[in-house]
């Protein structure tokens, strides 16, 4: 059975199972849905419609599903959807989303969220990604699967990450990135492949050197983008090994509504 400190504040109909931790002088709110086994640290308000899964662990002084910081929001129901078995740390803030996008902001299974980091109204965040302290996302903002933002990394609203991207410290994005890259600085440049990322997950070297192809094709060939992606396919097809790595590269391109940092 889980344990509720006699200082926290928990609406009735908030719906905890009966395993979850609460600690000193939380805050839960009405529309508040909480699975089993998760933990959540002391001085943590959750309110708005949110739904967070099971196994979390939320430090104290994070504000969950608040509000969204955006002008047109007028009170609508909208929602925070929080997977599984996720590290939320010190004074995190995740707002809802707006009835202008996807009416959700979501965060996947596995992430780990370090301490301050932002996320804003109708991101859609994936899994198993690292956020270090003081990364601040935009609203309508999509991050793949593997994402690593660096410490103070910032990100402009409606950009896209693609799977396995890094991010760099202090890196300002104002544009897409493409999955596997690997950037930083201000503004954000290209600087390779996130070959150790990929390494530790167990890619292969053939899937690497595709990978790494496909990055020259784009970004050190002096092909325009329509060009690139044209060589992208070709390659595709021809390195059946990490093919639906570099289609994950060419199909992202098409995407891409903010152009590419290249």
């Amino acid at each position: 059975m889980g344990t509720i400190h006699a200082t926290a504040v928990i609406d009735p109909k908030a719906q905890l199972d009966s395993s979850v931790d609460v600690g000193a002088y939380t805050v839960i709110g009405p529309h508040v849905q909480i699975d089993a086994g998760t933990v959540v640290g002391p001085h943590v308000v959750i309110e708005g419609h949110t739904t967070i899964g099971r196994d979390n662990k939320l430090f104290q002084f994070s504000s969950i599903g608040a509000a969204p910081q955006d002008k047109k929001w007028a009170g609508e129901p909208t929602r925070l959807t929080i997977g599984d078995r996720n590290t939320i740390r010190e004074f995190c803030t995740f707002n809802t989303g707006t009835v202008q996008d996807k009416g959700v902001t979501s965060l996947g299974n596995d992430n780990w969220i370090s301490a301050y980091v932002h996320l804003a109204h109708d991101c859609q965040v994936g899994s198993n990604t690292i956020f270090s302290n003081n990364a601040q996302i935009a609203g309508h903002v999509e991050i793949g699967d593997w994402v690593i933002m660096s410490g103070f990394a910032n990100v402009h609203q409606f950009c896209k990450i693609g799977a396995h991207a890094f991010v760099g410290m202090s890196t300002s994005l104002t544009q897409d990135v493409p999955p596997f890259v690997l950037l930083n600085g201000n503004p954000a440049q290209a600087h390779g492949v996130n070959i150790e990322g990929l390494k530790r997950r167990g890619f292969t070297r053939e899937e690497i050197n595709g990978i790494r192809t496909a990055y020259k094709l784009l970004y050190r060939s002096g092909l325009t983008l329509e060009e690139a992606k044209a060589a992208l396919l070709a390659e595709e097809q021809a390195t059946p090994g990490a093919a639906v790595h570099i289609r994950a590269m060419r199909e992202f391109l098409d995407t891409a509504s903010r152009g590419i940092v290249r």
